[in-house]
C-alpha cells in the first residue's frame, strides 16, 4: 500500500496551522487548522499573500521571488520561532513557526511550508507568572536588575512593553546606572531571547577597527587581514546587537550604521556583496546625543533612528529605597566566592551609605562593597571598613521631614503611624508619604524598639 495517497488526511488531521506558499509567498494550500487559527476559510487564503496574516517572524523584501522575496528562502528554514499573527477579526496571536523551503529536482526554489502552532495560553500563563512573582517579590531582581523602589518599577514595565517589538531602543543614563544589564533585560523578555547577544563597545576601538568588528572583512581588505572574518551584526543574526557608547562612533561609520538600520543589509570591508541580517539594535550612552548633533559629531537621522523608544536608567542617588535590597544582594556575591562570611552592615555603616550621594551610581556601590570585604575580617560590616570618602563632608540635598513640631512630636508621629500599620513599615512610609528607607532611619534616630514600643 502507497501511504503518500493519505498525505491530504494526514495532513488535514495535524493539530497545528499548516501553510504551503509559492516563491513569491501566494497561499496554495492551507489545512482546516490553519482555517480555525487564524479565522479565515481556505478559499479566503488561498491565492492571497503571506503578507495577509502580518506575522512578525517574517522578513520579507518583496522584490521578486525566492531569495528576493523572503528572509525564510536565504536560510532555508525556520525552527521553534516565536511570532505574532493577525487573525481576521485583527487580534493578534502568539504562535510559534518551523518552515522549510520546498526545492525542484534541479534544486530551485518552488515555495515552502510553514506549520504554526498556537501558544497563546502558553504566553498568558508565562505573563501571569511573572507578574505575580513581582507583584509578591519573590525574585530579587528583574531579568539581573536589582530593584523594587517607584522608579525601577516603571523601568521595568517599559521594558516589558518594549521587548515584545523589534523597535530600535535608545538606553540613556549615567554610568554605572546597568545600561548593559538593561538592554539583556529588553533582549530576554523578548521573542528574540536564545538568540545571540552581541555586545560591541563603540568607544573602545578606532574607526578602522570598529568596522570591521561591526561588519567584518574579507581577506586582504587591509593590512593584516589574513583571513575572513563575520562581524559582530552576521554574529548576532536573528538575535539583539547592543552598541555601547554609540555617541563615540565615528562619522563615517554613522553613514553605514545607518544604511544597515534602513537596508537591513551589511558589507563586509573590503567587499561589495550585500549580506541581508535580522537583527535587533539596541543603543546606550552617556552623553546628550542632541548637542553633539548641534556641534556636528553625531547626525541627526541615526538618532531618530535609533532613538524610537528611549528608557532611561535612574541613578542611584534616585532609587535609595533599592541601596539596602543592593548591598545584600553584592554581599551574597562576594561570600559565594570568598574565604569569609559577612552578614551584612551595622546601623552605622548602613547610615554613611545612605548619606552618601553615590555619584559612580550602582558601579561605584559595588566597588565600596568590594573595598569593606578586604577589610573587614567577617560578621558586620562596620563605617571603619568602607571607603574614606563615604565620611567626607560634602553638600547632601534636604532630607523629609516628619510632619510635627519638635523632636518629640516628630517621635509621636512616627509611632502612631507604626502602631496603626501593626509595625508595618511600608504602611508606614505610604502614611507619612515618605520612602521606606526613610522610616528606617527614624527609627534609628529616635530609638524606636519595634517590639516594645509599637
Amino acid at each position: 500500500m502507497d501511504i503518500t495517497s493519505f498525505w491530504e488526511t494526514i495532513v488535514n488531521t495535524l493539530h497545528d496551522g499548516l501553510l504551503v506558499v509559492d516563491a513569491r509567498g501566494t497561499i496554495l494550500n492551507v489545512n482546516p487548522a490553519a482555517e480555525k487559527l487564524t479565522g479565515y476559510r481556505a478559499e479566503e487564503l488561498v491565492g492571497q499573500n503571506c503578507r495577509i496574516l502580518n506575522c512578525t517572524g517574517c522578513q520579507i523584501y518583496g522584490r521578486g521571488s525566492g531569495e528576493d522575496w523572503c528572509s525564510l528562502y536565504v536560510r532555508q528554514r525556520v525552527r521553534a520561532k516565536r511570532c505574532t499573527i493577525t487573525d481576521k477579526n485583527g487580534r493578534a496571536l502568539n504562535i510559534m513557526k518551523n518552515a522549510s523551503v520546498l526545492k525542484d529536482d534541479n534544486g530551485q526554489v518552488v515555495g515552502a511550508i510553514e506549520t504554526l502552532t498556537d501558544i497563546s495560553e502558553i504566553v498568558r500563563q508565562e505573563q501571569e507568572i511573572i507578574s505575580l512573582r513581582q507583584s509578591c517579590h519573590l525574585d530579587d531582581d528583574f531579568h539581573g536588575i536589582i530593584g523594587h523602589s517607584p522608579p525601577m518599577q516603571t523601568l521595568f514595565e517599559l521594558i516589558d512593553n518594549v521587548a515584545r517589538s523589534d523597535a530600535p531602543v535608545m538606553i540613556h543614563g549615567p554610568s554605572g546606572t546597568g545600561k548593559e544589564l538593561a538592554a539583556r533585560a529588553v533582549h530576554e523578555a523578548g521573542p528574540r531571547r536564545g538568540k545571540p547577544f552581541i555586545k560591541v563597545n563603540c568607544a573602545a576601538l578606532n574607526a578602522n577597527l570598529l568596522e570591521s568588528e561591526l561588519f567584518g572583512h574579507v581577506k586582504g581588505a587591509y593590512t593584516g587581514a589574513e583571513r575572513m572574518r563575520i562581524g559582530r551584526f552576521e554574529a548576532a543574526d536573528e538575535g539583539t546587537i547592543f552598541l555601547d557608547e554609540i555617541g563615540d562612533i565615528p562619522l563615517a561609520t554613522q553613514v553605514k550604521l545607518l544604511r544597515v538600520l534602513e537596508e537591513k543589509e551589511i558589507e563586509r570591508v573590503g567587499d561589495h556583496k550585500p549580506i541581508r541580517i535580522d537583527v535587533r539594535i539596541i543603543s546606550a550612552t552617556n552623553k546628550h546625543l542632541e548637542d553633539l548633533i548641534a556641534q556636528g559629531a553625531f547626525r541627526e537621522d541615526l538618532f531618530f533612528r535609533i532613538n524610537v523608544f528611549p528608557l532611561n536608567m535612574p541613578p542611584l542617588s534616585a532609587r535609595s529605597d533599592d541601596l539596602p535590597l543592593l548591598v545584600q544582594h553584592f554581599i551574597t556575591l562576594n561570600n559565594a566566592r570568598g574565604t569569609k562570611q559577612i552578614n551584612g552592615l551595622t546601623p552605622g555603616a548602613m547610615d554613611m551609605l545612605l548619606a552618601y550621594p553615590w555619584p559612580g551610581n550602582v558601579r561605584e556601590l559595588r566597588n565600596a562593597v568590594e573595598y569593606a570585604f578586604v577589610l573587614c575580617p567577617g560578621g558586620w560590616i562596620e563605617p571603619a571598613h568602607l571607603p574614606p570618602r563615604l565620611a567626607a563632608p560634602r553638600t547632601t540635598a534636604a532630607r523629609p521631614v516628619l510632619p510635627g513640631a519638635g523632636a518629640d512630636g516628630r517621635r509621636d508621629k512616627l509611632l502612631a503611624a507604626l502602631r496603626a500599620c501593626g509595625g508595618n513599615q511600608s504602611q508606614a512610609a505610604q502614611q507619612l508619604n515618605v520612602s521606606r528607607v526613610t522610616i528606617w532611619k527614624w527609627i534609628k534616630k529616635y530609638g524606636i524598639d519595634l517590639a516594645n514600643d509599637v
